[in-house]
């Protein structure tokens, strides 16, 4: 549902602009156990759409740890009723679109903390996620009313190309075989 580059809780782990090896490795660093990728947003809008395309490549592809697709989104609606899908003791890695500077555009963030969905565009959602990945998808205009429609003029290209990076990123990190990953031998993912 779109968060908003300043509404956080958690600490900036990393920023990536088409660098997948350092996102790799921060996950990996930073991330271990079982995780869940737990994917806000919908198709109905083009900017909002990045998470559930990342589902649904993730499924496309096997992962069976996924909530939130373009068939089965979670958003504002939903939210809460997706959030009891979350099975107990797993890492909830919480992604979604976000709206920042204009510097930000086309980077994907990795935060600790949780995501408060919707804060981009004036909603007061439950906070979701042990850490979070941000997709800069467009630019703030500063004005929560206005957003809706900066996430509905996004750029395709803009949401499929980071979708296709946070994918492939997450095929490394977290591979559909067990593996271990400091220390902690990974399940979730099968």
């Amino acid at each position: 549902m779109t968060t908003r580059e300043d509404k956080f809780k958690g600490v900036t782990i990393g920023i990536y602009k088409e660098d997948n090896d350092k996102l790799i490795k921060d996950m990996k660093k930073h991330i271990n156990g079982e995780v869940v990728f737990f994917c806000v947003g919908t198709d109905r809008s083009t900017g909002d759409s990045f998470a559930p395309y990342v589902g649904t490549m993730l499924e496309e592809k096997g992962y069976k740890n996924v909530i939130g697709t373009i068939d089965d989104p979670a958003h504002a609606v939903n939210l809460e009723e997706k959030m009891k899908q979350i099975p107990e003791g797993v890492t909830v890695i919480a992604i979604d679109a976000s709206l920042g500077k204009q510097n930000s555009l086309g980077t994907l963030k990795l935060m600790s903390g949780a995501l408060y969905a919707g804060a981009g565009v004036g909603k007061d959602l439950p906070p979701v996620g042990d850490y979070q990945i941000q997709g800069m998808v467009n630019v703030d205009s500063g004005n929560k009313g206005m957003n809706q429609l900066v996430l509905q003029c996004t750029r395709f290209k803009v949401v499929m190309s980071l979708a296709k990076q946070l994918v492939a990123a997450i095929e490394e990190a977290y591979p559909l075989h067990n593996e271990v990953v400091n220390n902690t031998y990974i399940t979730a993912v099968k």
